[in-house]
């Protein structure tokens, strides 16, 4: 494998997202004082007490869906339940369990053929990092002062940081989510040093400072060596300095040549792939895009109102609508990375996908048929293999249910279903598409791989709607692989070597070519 291209497992890998403070709370680590009530609605700030122990418990039943791999949010040190204000890049969260509990999931992980994929939060830490505390600490004097971006009069006339505003000077930072936050004007010239997106908690990092540079390359060395299997890496293109991050993957993958590498990059940016980049993308614009056509007139525009990305990426499609954007979206980047993409449809950062499809199991049912029929590795956001929902963050982080009873148990067997057939069939992993017809609120597309062939339909409409595909294809020869419920399709064959396909209402099918 080139150090240019994505590793091989990610094809045929199927992920699983964590946010671990809510997925499972074990008995083997001791917690320093009272927990926010594991059931009750998720707050801002509140910890539920999630561990990576818990984790471990909770592996044969991620195992049983299926998936190989695990994406986990961010585990480090941190004042914050997501983790995101990482303090020691060193010491996973003692409320996690600490470093002996990420040794335990790792190995547990690998036993069960699941590979590990951590968070790096490397463009910006929190005002409790040790070198930035050492720096509020000792100002102009401290041997670390340019790991950040301070304002000069810090360094020349010893003006106080502060990384602890009071509300009026808080205010006057406006939450600024453009260009302009990356220079950080308002919060240099307020607090005295640079903070992501104004946010005084988190002061942005100078990974053009040698030193700096070293200290953060050298961690994401070293989680590598202990046993990761790659980085999903958060805001990568906030990082400007591109000669950063050829630098990491170089070092990343001479530690482990197999390493994953996806950055968190919300739309279509083929520039950020490739050798002196990354393996892949966050494939939010595929996430919109299947969620708009299979929710039809079940999404939920209030819902995705609730994040500015999620709204203005997330619109209705029609069957034409959705096989252009699909089509949009595969051709946009080389076939090896299109394979490698990490195709979700939500995350701790969106609303649940049940919730922007208004709560329509059906709607779910047709997207994650689409999702595993797609090139690229399907990830699945904690819980939604259950029913779980909820709106933006916080609401969108709830806990895990640990009582069985409060679980949708035919989704989860539909889910089951829906990975068993990915796996199954090599033509789902393979890298030939080809939309067949689409019209109306139906698509049907080819997939292939080599030999094997896949023929995947879907009506998000409200009634039958029958489609005309053109061949060669033989209807005798057609095994149906998977379905969104106990319905089937009526299919025939036509003179001229297509078929016809009548597809139920709200509905979706993936049929296997036999040879």
């Amino acid at each position: 494998m080139s150090d240019g291209a994505p590793p091989a497992w990610v094809r045929d890998a199927v992920f699983y997202q964590i946010f671990p403070d809510r997925f499972a709370r074990s008995e083997r680590v001791t917690r320093p004082g009272p927990m926010e009530p594991w059931e009750s609605p998720p707050t801002v700030h509140g910890f539920k007490g999630g561990d990576l122990y818990g984790i471990i418990e909770r592996l044969d039943h991620i195992a049983s869906l299926g998936v190989t791999a695990l994406y986990l949010n961010p585990i480090f040190a941190s004042a914050s339940n997501h983790r995101f204000h990482t303090y020691d890049y060193y010491t996973v969260d003692p409320l996690l369990g600490g470093n002996d509990a990420l040794r335990e999931l790792l190995d547990e992980a690998h036993r069960r053929g699941m590979r590990v994929v951590l968070d790096g939060v490397f463009n910006h830490a929190s005002r409790g990092f040790w070198p930035f505390h050492h720096v509020l600490e000792t100002g102009r004097h401290s041997p670390y002062r340019e790991w950040f971006y301070l304002d000069p009069s810090v360094l020349t006339k010893g003006r106080p940081l502060h990384a602890y505003p009071e509300r009026s000077l808080s205010a006057a930072l406006p939450a600024d989510y453009g260009t302009t936050h990356r220079e950080g004007p308002a919060s240099i010239k307020t607090l005295g040093y640079q903070a992501w997106w104004n946010l005084p908690a988190l002061p942005k990092l100078n990974v053009g400072n040698p030193q700096m540079r070293e200290y953060l390359l050298g961690v994401a060395e070293h989680w590598i060596r202990f046993g990761a299997d790659g980085w999903r890496l958060d805001v990568a293109a906030e990082i400007e300095d591109l000669t950063f991050w050829a630098e990491f993957r170089h070092r990343v993958r001479a530690v482990n040549p197999e390493a994953y590498l996806v950055a968190e990059i919300w739309d279509v940016s083929p520039e950020w792939l490739g050798p002196d980049r990354f393996d892949a993308l966050m494939n939010y614009p595929l996430g919109f895009g299947i969620l708009g056509f299979a929710a039809g007139s079940h999404l939920d525009r209030a819902v995705a109102g609730g994040h500015g990305a999620v709204a203005e990426g997330l619109l209705p499609l029609d069957g034409a609508g959705f096989a252009t954007r699909v089509e949009e979206l595969l051709t946009s980047y080389p076939a090896e990375h299109v394979a490698a993409q990490l195709n979700l449809l939500d995350s701790h950062d969106t609303p649940r996908a049940l919730a922007l499809c208004g709560e329509d199991e059906a709607s779910l049912r047709i997207a994650t048929l689409l999702q595993m029929a797609m090139p690229g590795a399907p990830s699945i956001y904690y819980g939604d293999e259950i029913g779980m929902t909820g709106h933006a963050d916080p609401d969108s982080r709830r806990a895990f249910p640990p009582n069985e009873g409060d679980w949708n148990h035919g989704l989860l067997a539909f889910m089951r279903g829906a990975v068993a057939a990915r796996a199954a069939d090599p033509a789902l992993r393979g890298d030939g598409y080809r939309t067949l017809v689409a019209g109306g609120a139906a698509v049907a597309f080819e997939r292939t791989s080599d030999a094997d062939r896949a023929i995947v339909g879907a009506n998000a409409g409200e009634d039958p709607v029958e489609l005309v595909l053109p061949g060669p294809f033989d209807a005798a020869r057609l095994s149906s692989l998977l379905s969104t419920d106990e319905r089937s399709a009526i299919i025939s064959g036509t003179a001229e070597g297509g078929l016809v396909i009548t597809l139920p209402a709200r509905w979706g099918g993936i049929w296997q070519v036999t040879r």
